[in-house]
């Protein structure tokens, strides 16, 4: 299986992203694995928020193919706890699913466009993260399902 991350919008902060390409280079152990950056759109301060909802709509799905699972990490997505989301994948690889891609939206979210496509939804917290932090996030609690399902010592129990 393969996981596509896309996101919007490039990480600005070289402390994160070091962060991010460590985890990104553990990652390749287990999985291929993709990044997926949709360039901030231009002009998009003299935009309102659906249209801006919109555009980046438009840019995500163009990097989507017809067979890929889509997921959205959405704050009214489902929540896991580290060891049910590793059993969640689990069930994704034992499933035959190819591309398993999963979207960060901009800073207003998704349009209604992206909802219609998207196959689920998944939410990290109940709280709101910067869409800098939550890629963080994202890429080492893939890194973690990987540990777990592999019985390795990263996660305790």
């Amino acid at each position: 299986m393969n996981i596509t991350l896309i996101s919007v919008g490039k990480t600005d902060d070289r402390d994160l992203q070091h962060l991010l390409d460590q985890y990104v280079k553990r990652l390749s152990h287990y999985v291929s694995f993709e990044w997926i950056i949709i360039p901030d759109l231009k002009n998009a301060k003299r935009m309102d928020e659906k249209h801006q909802k919109i555009k980046e709509g438009e840019a995500i799905l163009k990097k989507v193919q017809t067979a890929d699972r889509l997921i959205l990490l959405d704050e009214k997505g489902k929540q896991y706890t580290s060891l049910a989301y590793a059993e969640w994948m689990q069930k994704k690889m034992n499933s035959g699913l190819k591309n398993l891609v999963f979207v960060i939206g901009g800073p207003y979210g998704f349009s209604e466009a992206v909802y219609r496509r998207s196959d689920e939804k998944l939410s990290f917290s109940t709280m709101t993260f910067s869409h800098q932090m939550i890629r963080l996030f994202f890429v080492e609690q893939v890194y973690r399902a990987y540990t777990i399902l592999k019985n390795e010592p990263y996660h305790h129990r």
